[in-house]
């Protein structure tokens, strides 16, 4: 069965939104350090391979850059796997989150090692929400559908993928995209969080100004609340891909700018 995501993540809406965030300038504890570790977390339906571009960016500019595989079966899962990768870092860290990455880096990098918080067209929920609740008041996306087996797993449409989630790839990106999809289990849109490492740490944000995945409004309000510095590139939900040197400036500026003391 077809449904497009404000459909399938509707049954999951929680009531009430938590008040506008309050974010810090500076993380704790990391004041003047230089942060060169950069931890990337992948979204739903895809893996990690998909960073190999901003990967290798970082890493001829000197980074050492690790690269989550989430299980993408509860949000507890996904989390459990970032701070297996966070505890191994050896010192300051910025931690990176793409779509759905963007909730797990929220309730993970409250991880004493992560200095600063980069969102990559991703999700930001608060404590005490749920990612679904994100959703709530904005535009459908009609080109992002997703296809929900009977035990709760979702995949994107392999008819509408390139549309929905990679439309400025080439055709074997998308091709090798699609049918390299990992399912999600959608009941993680309905978990509520129990951190908001935004609260406390930087932030940045690029939002992919032609992402079908998610209303645009969304993807601003998100990122204005939590006090994101903000940069837009056109680029598709695959931002991470067809715009990696964008992403990989971004996280550089962050690795710059989450040690120096709040101004």
């Amino acid at each position: 069965m077809f449904k497009l995501i404000p459909a399938v993540l509707a049954a999951a809406l929680a009531a009430g939104i938590s008040p506008s965030a309050q974010a810090h300038d500076a993380a704790p504890g990391h004041h003047g350090a230089q942060v060169k570790n950069v931890v990337l977390v992948h979204g739903a339906f895809a893996d990690g391979a998909g960073w190999r571009p901003v990967y290798d960016d970082l890493t001829a500019r000197g980074y050492r850059v690790s690269i989550v595989q989430n299980p993408l079966t509860s949000l507890a899962d996904d989390v459990k796997a970032t701070q297996r990768v966070l505890d191994r870092q050896d010192g300051p860290t910025i931690l990176v989150g793409h779509s759905w990455g963007g909730t797990v880096i929220t309730e993970a990098g409250v991880h004493d090692k992560v200095a600063g918080l980069v969102y990559v067209s991703a999700l930001a929920p608060d404590a005490g929400e749920t990612t679904a609740q994100q959703y709530a008041g904005f535009a459908p996306t009609p080109e992002f559908v997703i296809d929900t087996g009977s035990d709760g797993y979702g995949f994107i449409s392999p008819a509408k993928f390139k549309a929905g989630f990679a439309h400025d790839t080439t055709d074997a990106d998308a091709a090798f995209l699609r049918d390299s999809q990992v399912p999600i289990n959608m009941a993680v849109f309905g978990t509520t969080l129990t951190h908001a490492a935004w609260r406390t740490k930087p932030s940045w944000a690029v939002i992919a100004t032609e992402d079908k995945a998610f209303d645009q409004a969304m993807l601003i309000h998100m990122a204005e609340r939590i006090n994101a510095r903000i940069t837009k590139v056109s680029a598709s939900h695959a931002v991470f891909m067809t715009q990696p040197k964008v992403v990989a400036n971004t996280i550089d500026r962050a690795a710059k700018e989450a040690g120096q003391p709040a101004r």
